[in-house]
Parts: C-alpha cells; sequence; structure tokens
C-alpha cells in the first residue's frame, strides 16, 4: 500500500522581498524629493530673507495686496481698468498740448501786434521809468585812438563797438573785456592811391543790420565798404562833392543811403557794389542822417534849420521846420517819431506827421558866459533807444560835460529829464544797445567838425554806460491810441 504524503495547503506566501524593495525605492524617491524641495525652499527662503532685509515688511504687504487684487480682478475688470488709464493719459496730454498752444498763440499775437506798431511807428515801450543812474565806477573808458572820436557804431548782437577818429583809424572792440580786436590804421594825405583806409578824418560809420558790412565816410569825399568780421577792405564808392557827413543802411536790407556836405543825398546797393540815385533839397550841408526799414531816410539840414524826411519810392520829401539854430544831429525814434539836436542848445520830438515838433526843450544842456551873455551850450550828439521812450543828448561844454537821459511823454508830446552822467570832454556821438542794457559815449578834446575849443584834461576814447533796470512790474507797450497818436 502505497503512502501518500498529503501536503497542507496554506495560505499564500506573500513575497515581502519583492514589495519591500519596491516600497524601499518609493520611500526613497520620496526622500529625494523631498531633499530638493527642502533645498528648493531653503534657497527660495534665502533670497526673500534677503530681499525682506533690504526692502522691509511694508513692501511685502504691498506685494501681497497687489498679487490679491491681480488674482481677484477678472479679465474683463482688467480691461476696462486699462482702457481708462489710457484715456486718463491721453486727456492729461490733451490738456498739456492745448495750454502749449494757447501760450504759443498769445506770444505769436503779442509778437505781431508789436510788428504792426512797429511798422505803423506807434510802438512805444515804457522803460524810462525803470532806468536806474549808474555808478561813476561802472562807467569804462576804452582809449586807442590818438585824435578826437568823431562816430561810432554797435553790432546787432551788442557784442562790438567799432569808432573812427580825426586820425583816420578805424577800431573794433568786444564789449565785454573792452579790448582792441582789430585796428584799421589812418593813413597820411597823399597816401590815397596806396593805403587801405581812410587818409581824412572820418565822419560817419554805419553797420547793416545783419552785421555783414560795415560802412565809413570821411572828409576826402569817400566811402569805403568794410567786412564787418574780418574788417577786410571790400568796396570804395566816390561820387559825393563834399565831405560825407552822414551814412544808414536800410534795416533788412544792404540799401545804403549816405549824405554829404555837397547838399545831396545818394542811394547805393552794396550787394551789387552800385550807385541807384540822388537825391536833392537842402539849402545847406547836410549834417546827420538816419533811416529805418521803410524805404525812406530822415536828414538834418544844418544852417538851413530843417528836417526832411525823403520817400525814396515816391520821389518825394516833407520839409519841417521849427530849430532856431543849426540843427546837426538827428536820430529815429520809431518808424514815425525822431529826436533833433541843435547848437542853439535845444533838443526837440518830431512826428512825419507834424510840420512842427511835438515838444523843444531849450538850452538842454544849461548856459555858460557872464551874466546877462549866457549862451547855451551846443548839443552835437542825440540817440534813441529803439521803439521805447528812452533818449539821450550829448552836448560840447567846456566844463561839466554830461549826458543827459530824457523820456519821452505819452505819444512823444513832452521831453522829461531823468538823469545825467558826467562825461568829461565833448560828446560828439552816442549809441544805444539793441538790448538796451548800455549806452556809449565817443567822446575827445574837440569838436568833431572843428577845433573852435580844446579840453586838454579830456580823454580820446570810448565811455561805455551801464543802463541798469530796477525790476518792473509789468513793462508796457503802448499803441497809438492809448498814446493819443
Amino acid at each position: 500500500m502505497s503512502s501518500f504524503f498529503i501536503k497542507k495547503k496554506g495560505p499564500p506566501k506573500v513575497f515581502k522581498k519583492s514589495e519591500n524593495s519596491a516600497g524601499s525605492k518609493r520611500k526613497n524617491d520620496g526622500d529625494t524629493g523631498n531633499k530638493l524641495k527642502k533645498k528648493l525652499n531653503s534657497k527660495h527662503n534665502e533670497e526673500i530673507s534677503s530681499d525682506s532685509e533690504t526692502e522691509g515688511p511694508a513692501v511685502h504687504r504691498k506685494r501681497r495686496a497687489n498679487v490679491e487684487e491681480e488674482f481677484d480682478e477678472t479679465p474683463q475688470e482688467k480691461k476696462l481698468r486699462l482702457a481708462k488709464l489710457y484715456l486718463d493719459q491721453l486727456r492729461d496730454e490733451e490738456e498739456k498740448k492745448a495750454e502749449e498752444e494757447s501760450f504759443e498763440t498769445d506770444l505769436i499775437a503779442g509778437r505781431l501786434q508789436e510788428e504792426v506798431l512797429e511798422q505803423k511807428g506807434k510802438l512805444q515801450r515804457m522803460v524810462a521809468k525803470d532806468l536806474l543812474p549808474p555808478d561813476t565806477s561802472e562807467i569804462r573808458l576804452l582809449r586807442g585812438h590818438k585824435l578826437p572820436v568823431t562816430c561810432l557804431v554797435i553790432s546787432p548782437d551788442d557784442k562790438h563797438i567799432f569808432s573812427a577818429a580825426k586820425d583816420c583809424s578805424i577800431i573794433k572792440w568786444d564789449v565785454e573785456n573792452g579790448k582792441r580786436l582789430h585796428t584799421i590804421a589812418g593813413g597820411r594825405k597823399g597816401t590815397e592811391d596806396r593805403h587801405v583806409g581812410h587818409t581824412a578824418h572820418v565822419l560817419c560809420i554805419s553797420i547793416s543790420s545783419d552785421g555783414k558790412y560795415l560802412a565809413t565816410g570821411d572828409m576826402n569825399k569817400l566811402i569805403m565798404i568794410w567786412e564787418a568780421a574780418t574788417c577786410k577792405h571790400l568796396y570804395k564808392f566816390t561820387g559825393h562833392r563834399g565831405p560825407v557827413s552822414g551814412l544808414s543802411f536800410r534795416r533788412g536790407t544792404h540799401d545804403l543811403y549816405s549824405a554829404s556836405h555837397d547838399r545831396s543825398i545818394k542811394v547805393w546797393n552794396v550787394d551789387e557794389n552800385a550807385y541807384v540815385e540822388t537825391l536833392f533839397g537842402h539849402q545847406d550841408v547836410i549834417t546827420g542822417l538816419d533811416s529805418g526799414s521803410r524805404e525812406r531816410c530822415v536828414t538834418a539840414g544844418g544852417r538851413d534849420r530843417t528836417v526832411r524826411v525823403w520817400k525814396i519810392a515816391e520821389e518825394s520829401q516833407l520839409v519841417f521846420h521849427g530849430h532856431e539854430g543849426s540843427i546837426d544831429c538827428i536820430q529815429l525814434i520809431n518808424e514815425e517819431h525822431m529826436i533833433t539836436g541843435a547848437d542853439d542848445g535845444s533838443v526837440s520830438l518830431w512826428s512825419v506827421n507834424k510840420k512842427k515838433p511835438l515838444s523843444t526843450v531849450k538850452a538842454a544842456h544849461g548856459r555858460h558866459g557872464d551874466s546877462g551873455l549866457e549862451q547855451p551850450y551846443w548839443v552835437a550828439a542825440v540817440a534813441a533807444l529803439q521803439n521805447s521812450d528812452t533818449v539821450a543828448s550829448g552836448a560840447n561844454c567846456s566844463h561839466n560835460s554830461k549826458v543827459q537821459l530824457w523820456k519821452c511823454g505819452q505819444g512823444f508830446r513832452h521831453l522829461e529829464p531823468l538823469f545825467s552822467i558826467p562825461v568829461p570832454g565833448f560828446v560828439n556821438s552816442l549809441k544805444f544797445s539793441s538790448s538796451g542794457k548800455f549806452l556809449v559815449a565817443g567822446v575827445g578834446q574837440e569838436h568833431r567838425l572843428g577845433r573852435w575849443w580844446r579840453l586838454k584834461e579830456a580823454k580820446n576814447g570810448l565811455y561805455i554806460i551801464p543802463l541798469k533796470r530796477q525790476q518792473p512790474e509789468q513793462e508796457g507797450v503802448q499803441n497809438g491810441e492809448e498814446n493819443g497818436v
């Protein structure tokens, strides 16, 4: 009988080894992941802690608020918010642009109004009330001429002064430092053919409004044209039969007007180096000439006691009477008003619309001589600050000589004295700078036209007189209606 061994079946064995290795693997993977996460978190935490040290808790709260706001905001709300911001930005830009355009419009309107008034000859900037007398220590003397200064002109940019004298020389000065930049030496009589420059007293000088050309006239009946920047000689104009006593460029052009003791006025085109025409009318030597932007010039007729306005295009002239003595100097204030000085000591204001002076101050610089035989000091130079209410005059005084500043009343109806500046010597020429910041007086020991008196204590040179202003509340510009013109 066979024996059978029956093995009793028990519960299935669980292969723990395989399970344990898989679980171990998962456990190890988990541990590795946790370690990496800890590392990253640690690194992240380190960065945050570093930032927090710099920025502080307030910044974190703001960031958290922004993050929460971003998470709370829907796409539609975000679009609406951005659209509002864009509209606000556009509105601000348009308002700023409108303000700038309004400001520019006001500026342009003001400028156009001034130009219209200037063309009409009715522009009068009220600056005289703000002028202050300068300290004598602030007045500078520029010396370089050997003989009395006879004439001067200031460049349009106020950087240079050109002066001429009885020594036949021309000097270009630097206004800022007072140094001589260039000297055109005078020559001896009889060397005209070989000398580049004047060989006789220079009586008048003018510069074009763009500062390109300089013109000078002398006792030898010659007009010379120079390049103002380099003082290079360009042309020589001949034709006058007497000493050239006045020169003026028409503003904005290179047309040149000249006056002479031959009683004529000539018109020249400097660009073309050409003579244009001659005008006659004065009955005595012409002692002064000036011009503006219109095609016309004004002249003083010396002992014929007339002031004339020459309308070049219309080929006509206006004649004015009023002075009792010889009219020796003239200057335009604007296109329709002018100032003159005479050897009877008077200073007069004129309008082209009136045949007589609007105002006359007699013995403007005082009198001299014995009691009962007093004679007024001879007014030899006048100047005007263009389109303003300020003018100046200088006299030939044997003692106590000075430059007198005047204020023109409304509508140029009268003259009021402002203050005087002592300047020893004969004041032969006066010019205001374009900016009105200074006044230049050309002074000498003798009168520019003769040797009737001589002041040995005087110095031949240029006095630069600063014109300081007190702060005005508002600079006034008066038109014809306000002035009653």
